[in-house]
């Protein structure tokens, strides 16, 4: 088993360096896969109303008999948005979880042109005072969502998840969240279904420290202050994945990560996509 180490989070919750990816992992053979990353050492599991999984989640963190030392991440969809809506949607995932507390609660995509996202979060902040919930976040917000949720409702999210790998390293979102406290979460961390993995700077980088594209991908999230969340069903490819702090790149090789900047893999501009 990994150890995969932690930062806190500016409400004081311990929070794994890495975790564990689950969208399509469904069924028994998700619920396998999900139980076999926890034995192998993660410990923050993210799933959504949207992944249809909450049920394989809370089944896998059950079995798993250690459920006090878990984050179990869901995220509110974009048709729940609003303050009474948000809190009928806390609890269904709470019942299709089987369990009695989010322990990350995100909202999935701000929907902007809905603009419900303020009220949404307030229900979240309410959820968290009653313990429902433990840490509030967001995902795919941009800086002048953040800017507004933290001036109208006085709380600054702890997380929030976005779009994050060597091709669209979010420099500037990623300052932004260093000044106010809030932790970076990267989702694709890998650039699926792209040439990422295939790039000379990262085969160089990998091969400088005696390790796998992938770990050395996965490092440069974790040095640039990010958690990245890959997922694998393999177990082999899970203990891979995780075991990516016995080395450390060089400021020039996290430099040239970077270099390969080119933009998002497809056209998830927060402030255009929305999803219900």
């Amino acid at each position: 088993m990994v150890t995969i180490p932690t930062v806190t989070l500016n409400d004081g919750t311990t929070f794994p360096q890495l975790g564990f990816g689950t969208y399509k992992l469904t069924g028994d053979d998700g619920i396998a896969a999900i139980g076999s990353a926890i034995e192998n050492g993660y410990r923050l599991l993210d799933s959504a109303v949207n992944y249809g999984n909450e049920q394989e989640v809370g089944e896998a963190v059950r079995r798993s008999g250690i459920r006090d030392e878990l984050i179990v991440t869901t995220k509110v969809p974009g048709r729940e948005h609003g303050y009474e809506e948000t809190i009928h949607s806390a609890h269904a995932s709470l019942d299709r979880l089987g369990l009695d507390r989010i322990d990350l609660y995100l909202i999935h995509w701000p929907n902007p042109s809905v603009d419900r996202y303020v009220e949404t979060f307030r229900a979240m902040i309410d959820l968290r005072e009653k313990g429902l919930v433990g840490s509030v976040g967001v995902s795919n917000f941009t800086e002048a969502m953040l800017t507004r949720l933290i001036d109208e409702t006085g709380v600054t999210p702890a997380v929030n998840q976005v779009e994050m790998h060597p091709y669209f390293p979010q420099q500037a979102l990623r300052a932004f969240h260093a000044s106010h406290g809030i932790r970076t979460e990267s989702w694709s961390p890998l650039a699926r279904r792209s040439e990422l993995l295939s790039e000379q700077v990262i085969a160089d980088v990998a091969s400088a420290h005696g390790v796998t594209p992938t770990q050395a991908v996965l490092r440069w999230h974790t040095q640039l202050g990010s958690t990245p969340i890959p997922k694998s069903a393999t177990p082999e490819r899970q203990v891979e994945n995780a075991d990516i702090f016995g080395f450390t790149l060089t400021d020039d090789e996290v430099r040239a990560i970077s270099g390969l900047e080119r933009g998002r893999l497809w056209g998830g501009d927060p402030d255009t996509h929305e999803e219900m």
